[in-house]
């Protein structure tokens, strides 16, 4: 397959997980034409990652907000979502480093994609499997609905009590706008969080979460010029 090919077909499967198509600029093309990313992952929450400073979202799959709580099999709360990242931190722990190979970026600029331990172990199934993430069916089209079968049979993870779908816990709470930037499994610096961003789609303001992040675009990318119309050194000023 062809760059330009491969080009057109991510393209073609970007509403996937996206309200308007970005721009396409995918690094390290393999010979199969597809984008991967490898190396070692820092842990976001239970379905997300970051390699090199490029934000990773597990395609198919939805695991637990980092604060949200869930019930145990007595009925009392627990954090669920931080029990999901810190299970994804020791799985990927056992086999560096990290493959994920490109389906599509989502709406918050996020590259979506299917990803493997370098044992060749997949992190979707195991996470879903394990019971600490759910199938995704509006996105995976059942892909781990055998592994979450068998998670719901065991009582695993969030099987052994009950739980809201994550999906469901953000629109509920009014979280489908822009989610909050969600805390790894150490603290975060506010460095640490710029290092998130990439030149790379290219961005306009409509398509920017917040001030910060415009003033990053505007001073480390060539083409952030664009986003101070009127030259006075403050980037997409609506954001302000």
């Amino acid at each position: 397959m062809t760059v330009a090919a491969a080009g057109a077909l991510a393209a073609q499967t970007a509403m996937q997980h996206s309200d308007r198509i970005p721009e396409f600029h995918l690094p390290n093309w393999t010979s199969a034409g597809l984008a991967t990313i490898a190396g070692v992952a820092s842990v976001i929450d239970g379905d997300t990652i970051e390699i090199h400073g490029q934000r990773i979202r597990f395609n198919g799959i939805d695991a637990p907000e980092s604060q949200q709580l869930c019930k145990n099999a007595s009925g009392a709360d627990y954090p669920c979502g931080r029990r999901s990242a810190q299970a994804l931190d020791t799985f990927l722990a056992a086999s560096k480093p990290v493959q994920c190979t490109f389906v599509t970026w989502d709406r918050y600029h996020r590259f979506v994609g299917d990803c493997q331990r370098a044992d060749g172990a997949s992190v979707g199934a195991w996470m879903v499997e394990h019971g600490q993430a759910i199938d995704w069916p509006r996105y995976s089209h059942g892909a781990y609905a055998a592994q979450q079968g068998k998670a719901e049979a065991a009582k695993v993870g969030l099987w052994v009590g009950k739980f809201q779908a994550p999906w469901e816990r953000r629109a509920g709470h009014g979280d489908n706008a822009q989610p909050a930037v969600s805390q790894p499994l150490g603290t975060i610096s506010r460095q640490q969080v710029a290092q998130s961003y990439s030149c790379q789609p290219r961005r306009k303001c409509s398509q920017i979460s917040s001030c910060d992040e415009a003033q990053w675009y505007l001073s480390n990318c060539p083409w952030g010029g664009k986003l101070d119309r009127d030259g006075d050194g403050q980037a997409c000023e609506t954001l302000c």
